[in-house]
């Protein structure tokens, strides 16, 4: 039901959450690049077997999409799945996939049904171990545009369910640790197909650093910390958020002035190898710390369309309804498509503490300090 210049009515409107004067089918801007989006990384602790998932809503594509994926050392299943958006604007669940919110902020669900498209599926319920934390907001220009405005949290979980692979099913319990994200505003690159006659997004150049990551530490008491650090830097642009995030006695986020990296690479397939990050705290304080791979996994988030991939990218407008996916008997043969972009399961030691976490790297450019050459240069395009 809709008057005049009124969006139609969803069941969220039946909330009394409102914060723009209209319903939920309409958000506060009209960029085609505006993104809700749910992500999250589970994998074992011994780095063998690895689970991904993401949920997009694109509200003026009038598009949810979403992802299921599995990393086995160089194995990589990937199912897709697109659906219209309107009128069912409040499900999220596209096909197969499916994300419910059991409790606010503490316990979600992440499922892949059974599918025709690859024999992999999936039933996992996460469980926060602390609070999700925000990180800082992610507001680029482009020149005088403003080119990206998104904020983001995260957090980590505790996860019980299982998985299946080719008939055979695995249980997922304290062996496995997770974590999830939940993002939203304006993307201003990498939803649906790049705009033609505009000037070429300044953010992004042939020379660009993205090291994204989250682990969450027990330090020697025992007690749980969340640790992220994020730069992404370009020819003309250097972005970078870090945080060491408590729930004790209320949430406290101490924040990381700046990071310098100490980052080693596979100097053939980029592969993150391992990495010493040298952080400057508001006090001046420095602090080291180290992560490394805990195995073989590692999913590549091109086939998720984070990038271009078969015709589209996330968001892209594929019909009514639409359904793919791929298997990879081994990822390293696959580069030059499958790009850089990949969720690392790492080991990560800040001096006494030690815990688990997601690490994302992408390092575009020839990089002689590091062993990168030309021949290894492979796409940014996410």
């Amino acid at each position: 039901m809709s008057i005049d210049d009124i969006g139609s009515l969803t069941a969220a409107d039946e909330t009394v959450h409102h914060q723009i004067a209209d319903t939920f089918a309409t958000v506060s801007d009209s960029n085609l690049g505006w993104t809700e989006k749910i992500w999250a990384s589970m994998a074992k602790k011994d780095g063998s077997l690895q689970i991904e998932f993401g949920l997009g809503k694109y509200h003026n594509r009038n598009v949810m999409d979403g992802f299921g994926g599995v990393s086995r050392g160089a194995e990589q299943w990937t199912v897709r799945a697109s659906r219209r958006l309107a009128p069912d604007l409040d499900t999220t669940t596209v096909g197969p996939i499916r994300y419910e919110i059991v409790e606010s902020l503490r316990r979600v669900r992440f499922s892949l049904d059974p599918n025709e498209t690859q024999p992999v599926s999936f039933d996992v319920l996460f469980e926060g171990e602390l609070p999700p934390f925000f990180e800082k907001r992610n507001r680029l220009r482009s020149g005088n545009r403003i080119a990206m405005d998104v904020i983001r949290y995260h957090q980590p979980g505790r996860l019980s369910g299982w998985i299946q692979i080719d008939g055979q099913r695995h249980s997922i319990d304290q062996e496995w640790f997770g974590y999830r994200d939940h993002s939203w505003g304006m993307r201003g690159h990498g939803v649906g197909a790049h705009v033609l006659d505009l000037e070429p997004n300044s953010t992004v150049t042939q020379n660009m650093r993205l090291l994204w990551g989250v682990a969450c530490l027990r330090d020697a008491h025992g007690s749980p910390y969340d640790f992220c650090q994020f730069l992404y830097a370009t020819d003309n642009w250097n972005y970078y958020s870090g945080h060491l995030s408590t729930a004790e006695n209320g949430i406290r986020q101490r924040e990381f002035r700046g990071m310098r990296p100490e980052v080693k690479f596979d100097p053939v397939t980029r592969q993150f190898l391992g990495a010493i990050y040298h952080l400057v705290d508001d006090t001046g304080e420095e602090r080291r710390v180290t992560v490394r791979p805990l195995g073989p996994s590692g999913f590549y988030l091109r086939t998720a369309r984070y990038g271009g991939w078969k015709g589209g990218r996330h968001g892209s407008w594929l019909g009514a309804y639409h359904e793919d996916g791929e298997y990879f008997a081994d990822v390293r043969t696959e580069l030059a498509a499958l790009g850089q972009l990949r969720d690392v399961p790492v080991f990560v030691q800040d001096g006494e503490a030690s815990g688990f976490g997601i690490q994302e790297s992408v390092y575009v450019g020839v990089y002689p300090e590091l062993g990168l050459g030309a021949e290894s240069n492979y796409s940014s395009d996410f």
